[in-house]
């Protein structure tokens, strides 16, 4: 994305997915896009616990059920929760959730550091 743009657009039924640390990724704006954020939609299925050293990231829960492990606490996730992570907090997701992410700054996928 140039400067220039005006907006973006993308449909993630056109995204083709991959996995990573949390279950099957689509990224709908991405690091290159030069947006200040960047946004995913996942589909979740008991994710690894993880950190982000430089990466904040907000969980807006599109569908499904399940708890989220943040450092030691333990909250339960359903359609229409919010979570804000700051950075350095592990956290994971356990169950099957459809999540769009927010993550700020950009470049999250290279900050990505497993813990199990």
């Amino acid at each position: 994305m140039s400067i220039a743009a005006r907006f973006l657009r993308r449909d993630p039924a056109e995204v083709e997915p991959w996995a990573e640390t949390c279950g099957q990724i689509r990224p709908l704006i991405e690091e290159h896009d030069g947006a200040a954020a960047e946004v995913h939609h996942v589909e979740i299925h008991d994710a690894k616990l993880h950190y982000h050293a430089k990466t904040d990231e907000i969980y807006y829960v599109i569908d499904g059920q399940g708890t989220m492990v943040l450092d030691d606490d333990q909250i339960e996730l359903h359609k229409g929760v919010v979570v804000y992570v700051p950075r350095g907090m592990r956290h994971k997701a356990v169950g099957d959730l459809t999540v769009l992410t927010v993550c700020i700054p950009r470049g999250v996928l290279n900050d990505v550091h497993e813990l199990e």
